[in-house]
């Protein structure tokens, strides 16, 4: 076929292509813009899902009534000259990069008066070209109008979803800003149904109250931390808010993630985030979280793709793990016991034990952190024991109320802590078996255990092969002696072949811990009650065993007396 140049049209819609995927994206784009230009107040109003009309207002700078034209040429911006200018703007985009895109596939009708300017301009748009220009009195500011699209890309139009789903993501989209920037007033109409409201304060929970509700606010936690910050060169500044492990969601969707403000999406960033959680929430349970990661702009890299909510850092490993250790900070610090009316579907089913490559959980850190005399203090108070319910739970009295701990769940966590601290100090004591027992695997898991039988040393097991898909045991860890070893070394065996996973040697601490704490439904000793609470005051993270359940809830003295018509 001959090489040809492609017409304008083509190349426009091709380009368009790129950063208008939806609806949603043309309201991303005029909301940056609208930021961008120091806006403090932006209305956005969408009718038909956002294919008949998407309207951005905004009382920002404004567009000067000589460049409103030039706005819509690609390439035009007023954000950049150089080069060099793409990896130091501050800006969210550079304004006029997507308006072309917009204008090729609807038809768009512009006002804006510039700040410098005595009165306002009207422009109006089709496939791009200006066919109609003309002053227009109205107040500092812009207000971008689109219409019908996608009119001329009818191919698009097929793989747009229903006007519900549209409209979802469209609010998605101004929550997220409205949650970036608090000090900016948000207000959303659909198909003339005032939608989303936020007050504009500058206060962060203002915005997650407007949006969320005050169930949610009501249980959010202050995130605030710095790593040599500097804006120039270097360090992390992250602040934001979480919320309680008791508030929590079945998507991710409610992970809200910000680089220098700008709204992005990193797999490796929401890890950290549920990382953070880890042994806190439930199987299929993610938290809820708005944050905003510092760095300096020489660190990022944030023209990796041309809706711009993909980032690249220069040290993704320091950002992963300032992350992390933030959110969990805050999470140790403050998370109180659960009390009777929070129990809920957070607290049921089985846990989720998740890490990427190469970082270390953050349980680990911490059990360690508490040896050292470092920052992490345990929020359970001095409890006495009133006695054993059902062979399972014990109950106690505290300053507060009535606490029912999950005898197994306490001891669990108890028991995950000590191993970890002997794993990374001397070392998981081992008990050597009076006589060697023999134990014979399975095929596939002889494949594994032939390759790694060593591996298991580090966590106080001896074994040696002896014969096909037959092993004899000499030594087991001391808290095991008395346990169902068998059960638990047949389980470790099986996650072997996580090994290249980062997260494997907590895993086996997890199955460890569960085999050798104390069994629900075992009758105790007042005094092995004690024993246990008093551990349980000493532990790093007692609100949760290792594999996510809660330990104890609460039953307050208030509660109480409402409960006997005393209040």
């Amino acid at each position: 076929m001959t090489i040809k140049v492609l017409k304008n049209e083509v190349i426009n819609k091709i380009a368009a292509g790129e950063v208008v995927e939806r609806a949603s994206s043309v309201v991303k784009e005029l909301i940056e813009n609208a930021l961008d230009a120091g806006s403090t107040r932006i209305t956005v109003e969408i009718a038909g899902g956002g294919l008949a009309l998407i309207s951005v207002t905004d009382n920002g700078s404004g567009i000067p009534s000589d460049e409103i034209e030039l706005a819509f040429k690609r390439h035009a911006t007023s954000k950049i000259s150089t080069f060099e200018d793409l990896s130091a703007s501050h800006s969210l985009g550079f304004r006029g990069e997507a308006l072309p895109s917009i204008a090729s596939v609807s038809d768009v009708e512009v006002v804006s008066c510039n700040v410098n300017d005595s009165s306002g301009i009207y422009v109006e748009l089709e496939n791009g070209l200006v066919v109609k220009k003309q002053q227009q009195a109205r107040s500092q500011g812009t207000t971008i109008a689109v219409k019908n699209l996608f009119r001329n890309v009818p191919a698009r139009l097929k793989f747009i979803k229903s006007g519900t789903t549209e409209n979802s993501h469209i609010a998605n989209v101004v929550s997220q800003y409205a949650l970036a920037f608090p000090e900016v007033r948000f207000t959303l109409f659909i198909d003339g149904r005032e939608s989303l409201k936020t007050p504009g304060t500058g206060n962060l929970i203002d915005s997650v109250n407007a949006i969320y509700g005050i169930d949610v606010a009501s249980n959010m936690l202050p995130v605030n931390y710095s790593n040599d910050f500097n804006a120039d060169d270097k360090g992390i500044r992250i602040s934001g808010m979480v919320a309680l492990p008791a508030v929590s969601r079945s998507t991710r969707k409610y992970i809200s993630l910000f680089v220098n403000r700008r709204w992005v999406a990193n797999r490796n960033l929401v890890w950290a985030v549920e990382e953070a959680y880890h042994g806190l929430l439930m199987t299929g349970k993610h938290p809820i979280s708005v944050i905003n990661i510092e760095v300096a702009l020489s660190n990022v890299d944030a023209n990796v793709h041309p809706t711009k909510t993909e980032v690249r850092f220069k040290n993704e490993g320091d950002v992963y793990s300032a992350l992390q250790r933030a959110i969990r900070q805050v999470l140790v610090n403050t998370a109180p016991v659960p009390r009777v009316e929070e129990i809920g579907a957070a607290y049921r089913g089985k846990s989720q034990m998740v890490s990427p490559p190469e970082q270390r959980h953050m349980d680990m850190n911490i059990v360690m952190e508490e040896e050292q005399g470092t920052s992490v203090v345990s929020s359970l108070p001095v409890l006495r024991v009133l006695g054993q319910s059902m062979n399972s739970y014990i109950v106690a009295e505290g300053p507060e109320g009535i606490y029912i701990i999950d005898q197994h769940a306490a001891h669990e966590r108890i028991m995950f802590e000590k191993i970890t601290k002997q794993k990374q100090q001397q070392g998981v004591e081992t008990q050597g078996l009076l006589e060697p027992v023999s134990i014979e695997v399975l095929p596939v898991q002889n494949e594994m255990l032939s390759k790694n039988y060593n591996y298991l040393a580090d966590f106080g097991f001896t074994i040696e092969p002896f014969g096909n898909r037959t092993y004899l045991v000499r030594a087991v860890p001391s808290i095991m002696y008395n346990r169902d070893w068998r059960a638990a070394l047949n389980e470790l065996i099986d996650k072997l072949s996580e090994k290249d996973n980062a997260s494997i040697t907590e895993h086996i601490i997890a199955t460890m811990a569960c085999h050798s704490a104390i069994r629900f439904g075992q009758s105790l000793t007042l005094d092995e009650m004690r024993g246990l609470v008093r551990l349980m005051e000493q532990a790093a993270l007692p609100h949760a065993c290792p594999h996510g359940r809660t330990t104890m809830i609460q039953i307050t003295k208030k509660q109480l007396e409402k409960e006997f018509g005393r209040t």
